[in-house]
């Protein structure tokens, strides 16, 4: 198992109210992220899951920061700002520019930090969870965006888990 129950900071639930159980769904899927990728270094978090894929777990963490940014910097607060790690030449940057170095390792987790913080704010000032971002002229209730960034780290998860027991034989939840 990855973490011994009594030391789990995931809270499995118990939540109260549309904007609770959302951000804390959401929340929780985020700490998975983290447990997934815990006591590695970076050659471990830019492994390769199997080729010709170029998935890896600090792939992964780059990818979800651009997707944090994109839904609530983006969509949800209309910022217009220069996506990380992917660009028009290299629209797959998040995962093909994952490669084992401390710096690469350190910035992605800071700017995955950073954006979770931005998103986490943005929830919990938002007058109600009917308030709407711009989703490319369409309009997008936060409720969605949280729905779907749940589902987005589930996913995610999912591939973290067979990366791990790939890279140390760790397995669980």
């Amino acid at each position: 198992m990855f973490v011994h129950p009594d030391e789990d900071t995931r809270t499995d639930g118990g939540f109260r109210g549309e904007r609770d159980v959302l951000a804390g769904y959401l929340r929780d899927q985020r700490l998975t992220l983290e447990l997934k990728c815990a006591g590695l270094d970076a050659e471990d978090l830019a492994r390769r899951s199997v080729a010709p894929s170029d998935l890896s777990l600090l792939g992964l963490v780059r990818h979800l920061a651009g997707v944090e940014q994109y839904w609530f910097r983006q969509v949800m607060a209309g910022q217009d700002v220069r996506r990380h790690y992917r660009t028009e030449e290299e629209p797959a940057g998040e995962f093909t520019g994952a490669v084992a170095d401390p710096e690469l390792v350190a910035d992605a987790w800071t700017t995955w930090r950073a954006e979770v913080a931005f998103a986490e704010q943005l929830v919990a000032r938002a007058p109600g969870m009917d308030v709407t971002g711009d989703c490319g002229g369409e309009p997008m209730e936060l409720r969605e965006v949280l729905v779907h960034m749940i589902e987005e780290y589930a996913r995610h998860n999912g591939h973290a888990d067979f990366l791990r027991e790939r890279i140390d034989g760790r397995v669980g939840q």
